[in-house]
Formats: structure tokens, C-alpha cells, sequence
């Protein structure tokens, strides 16, 4: 298309190209990478729980209080459904569900099959699930770039968590472990691709969360009445769970939100593969852990494909 500017204002693109590329990172990429780094805490938070408490039962406990705070202070997310066609309404309700689902199938892999295992494939299978899903309902197709970065995304993670189990210590693989694990990485893509697109579409990134997160706040309430939630009186109980919701769930998906405005599902689902570099990180500094070298080594591949998704085209 022929340059229909002025000589004045056609200085303007060459000057403020820097910004504009600064205000795309800050605006999409980097939220989402602030929330990766929540989420990463997650682990070391959850050990410091009281012992006995159900780990499906902390994970939903957060869900709840963090959803429920995130539909209360986002005063959009009541009147959202009301502003949404019929099909959008069905997307929210998918979307529930899929958020829901998460931490009901990603808990219970993680007891089946292990941290290390459950965390890759859920986490791994996430990006690719999210690209397939956004290339079949037309709404991008995989970049070279994208399935470079996230080929090495997916590598790199692999090697930073199984680096411990492949020197010898690791849990034997379950296969229900692994298919609940999968299950997860599947519900994470799905209510991806559905925030980022209601987003998009020109909804309040807070009302669509506050509303996805709400209902499967929920969604998983019987769940914690059946099951054994005495941890949750205690000091240290209310603590972890309220870290969870305050910081991984009701912080973290407003920032999550806020970046899907400008960064698509697939390259989201992507970026949140640097959580296991953090818990990593954290597992080393905090608990006193060790890492070998080809964790090491794959914690650096991780971070080669996450700045490699992360930087301006």
C-alpha cells in the first residue's frame, strides 16, 4: 500500500518504532511472564502446607478464594454475560469448565506420576494443544517462528525437570498419571484460546476472568466438600492457601489477562513454559535443592526459546 503521509508525519513511524515495540512487550509478553513467575512459586508455597492436606484439595482451594475475588473486584464480569451473544456465553461456560478442569486432572497426575512427569507433559502438551486448537478454528496458523521457540521451549523444560529423574531417582511413569497430566495441559490451552479470544473480541480482559475464574471457583466447591479440609484452619494453612489465591490465581490471571490483549494463546501457552525454570530456581535457593548440570543445560534452552518468543518482530 503507497506511503499517503505527509513529509511531517512520516518522520513519525522511524521515531516512535522503539516505543511501539516496547509497549507491545509491556503490553502482552512481559504480563505474561510476570504471571509465569507467580505461578512458579506454587510448588515451594504448596509444601509449606500442613501435612495431610490433599494436594487436589490445596490447588482447589486456591481456585476458589482467588476466583471469587478476582468476579468480586471486577465489576464488568457481572454484567459480561448480559453483553455476550449466545455463542460467547456457551464459550464462557466452556471455559469454566476447562479452568476447573484443571487442577482436578493436573493434581491427581501429579500424585499418580510425579511432579517431574506430570509437570512436562502437562505443560509441554499445553503450547501445542493451544496452536492446533487456535489453527483448527481458524483463528492463526503456526508460525516458523513460533514452532521453533517452542519446539526449544518444550526441550528445555524436559531436561530441566527430568535432569534428576534421568540421573537415576525418578518416579516410575503411570499411564492414567499421564493422561490426567494431558487432560490438564488440554484444559489450560482450551480456556487460553477462549479468554484471548472473548479478549480480543473487545471484552475487559478483568471481566472475562473474573467470570472464568468465578464460576470454576465454583465448579470445584463440592469437590472440597468431600474431602478431608481440617489443613485449612490452621496458621499455616490459611496462609498458603490465601498466598495462592491472592498472588497465583487472583494477580496472576489479571496480568495473564491483561497480556492476552496483545499476545495469542499459542505464543501464551508458550511463554508460561518458564514456570518450571522458576520453581526450579526457587526449589534451589528456598528448599536448598540441587539441580544437575543437564537441568542446568536445559534450564538455558528454555530461556533461548522464551526470549526468542518474547522479543519484538
Amino acid at each position: 500500500m503507497p506511503n499517503r503521509t505527509s513529509p511531517l508525519t512520516s518522520v513519525r513511524p522511524a521515531a516512535s518504532a522503539p516505543r511501539t515495540s516496547r509497549s507491545r512487550l509491556l503490553g502482552g509478553p512481559a504480563p505474561i511472564l510476570a504471571s509465569t513467575v507467580l505461578w512458579g512459586t506454587t510448588g515451594t508455597v504448596s509444601s509449606l502446607a500442613p501435612a495431610g492436606a490433599p494436594a487436589a484439595a490445596i490447588g482447589c482451594a486456591g481456585l476458589t478464594l482467588g476466583g471469587l475475588l478476582l468476579f468480586l473486584t471486577s465489576p464488568a464480569a457481572r454484567t459480561l454475560p448480559a453483553a455476550c451473544t449466545r455463542r460467547e456465553r456457551l464459550l464462557l461456560v466452556l471455559g469454566a469448565l476447562a479452568v476447573a478442569g484443571y487442577p482436578v486432572a493436573f493434581y491427581p497426575a501429579v500424585a499418580r506420576t510425579g511432579v517431574a512427569v506430570a509437570t512436562v507433559i502437562a505443560l509441554g502438551s499445553a503450547p501445542v494443544f493451544a496452536g492446533l486448537l487456535a489453527w483448527i478454528t481458524g483463528q492463526a496458523r503456526p508460525t516458523a517462528r513460533w514452532s521453533g521457540a517452542t519446539v526449544a521451549t518444550v526441550l528445555g523444560c524436559t531436561l530441566l525437570v527430568m535432569g534428576p529423574g534421568l540421573s537415576g531417582h525418578g518416579t516410575p511413569v503411570d499411564p492414567t498419571g499421564v493422561l490426567l497430566a494431558a487432560a490438564g495441559g488440554l484444559s489450560y490451552a482450551v480456556y487460553a484460546l477462549i479468554g484471548g479470544g472473548l479478549i480480543r473480541r473487545g471484552h475487559s480482559s478483568d471481566a472475562v476472568m473474573g467470570v472464568l475464574f468465578g464460576a470454576a471457583g465454583l465448579l470445584v466447591v463440592p469437590l472440597l466438600l468431600c474431602v478431608d479440609m481440617h489443613w485449612l484452619g490452621t496458621a499455616r494453612g490459611a496462609a498458603v492457601a490465601g498466598y495462592l489465591a491472592l498472588f497465583t490465581v487472583y494477580l496472576a490471571y489479571r496480568m495473564f489477562g491483561y497480556g492476552l490483549r496483545r499476545t495469542s494463546a499459542s505464543v501464551a501457552t508458550s511463554l508460561t513454559l518458564g514456570e518450571p525454570a522458576v520453581a526450579a530456581v526457587m526449589a534451589v535457593a528456598v528448599l536448598g535443592e540441587r539441580l544437575p548440570a543437564l537441568s542446568w543445560g536445559g534450564l538455558v534452552v528454555l530461556a533461548a526459546g522464551l526470549v526468542l518468543l518474547t522479543l519484538p518482530v
